[in-house]
């Protein structure tokens, strides 16, 4: 998959499911639930906060990846170093995403040839990200920094494509997008742990359907063209 076509993926769907908190054996079904529903991209993260938790979350990819192709555009998720943006890729990440600014994680990613979305918070780690060789900017977490911020930071920044993370809900969707934004990272509200757990993937489809009817009543609204 050429890089540019990750990128247009994501500009088609809008939205980016992430993955959180699903092990490897429960990963394929999440991610054909999210699929059925509409959404294709989809952001697998590392887990940090187990001794396994690295080797897991590449195994997810390498699943996801065999399992559905290019059916779906997988990314890695709170990549903190360059070696996990190598590890990442290896497996068969498409796109880095990051919590934060490190222009280490940004330049290792774009010379493995691959879509670099770190985060930022002030219109300097934006403006760093961006300057650093960013594909997109995460704004994080926007449910905190709220609509009328990011509002104002893109009104100097418009130049530089923005990803919210954080808060946003197919009721809200389209006020950010009426504000320039380009892209969403989805967590909790449309892949819910516990539903994973039950084995209750539907519920999954489902949020997937409401965010996909959300961005695809935007459109038809003649505001796509930005």
């Amino acid at each position: 998959m050429k890089t540019e076509t990750v990128l247009e993926w994501i500009d088609r769907e809008m939205v980016i499911a992430i993955i959180r908190g699903v092990g490897p054996g429960q990963i394929l079904d999440t991610a054909r639930a999210i699929k059925a529903g509409g959404i294709s991209n989809m952001e697998i993260t590392f887990d940090h906060g187990t001794p396994e938790g690295i080797g897991d979350t590449l195994e997810s990819i390498r699943r996801v990846k065999a399992g559905l192709g290019d059916q779906v555009n997988v990314g890695a998720g709170t990549v903190l170093t360059a070696e996990e943006a190598e590890l990442a890729a290896e497996a068969g990440a498409e796109y880095m995403i990051s919590p934060g600014m490190d222009p280490a994680v940004i330049r290792r990613t774009k010379e493995l040839g691959k879509i670099s979305i770190p985060g930022a918070l002030t219109p300097t780690e934006v403006c760093k990200a961006w300057d650093c060789g960013a594909d997109l900017v995460k704004m994080f977490p926007a449910g905190v920094l709220g609509l009328e911020y990011l509002k104002a930071v893109r009104g100097p920044l418009r130049h530089i494509p923005m990803c919210a993370v954080g808060g946003i809900s197919p009721e809200n969707i389209g006020l950010f997008l009426d504000a320039g934004i380009r892209c969403f990272g989805i967590g909790g509200n449309l892949v819910s742990v516990e539903a994973v757990r039950r084995g209750d993937f539907h519920k999954l489809t489902q949020a997937s359907i409401g965010y996909r009817q959300a961005v695809c009543r935007w459109q038809e609204n003649g505001r796509g063209e930005r």
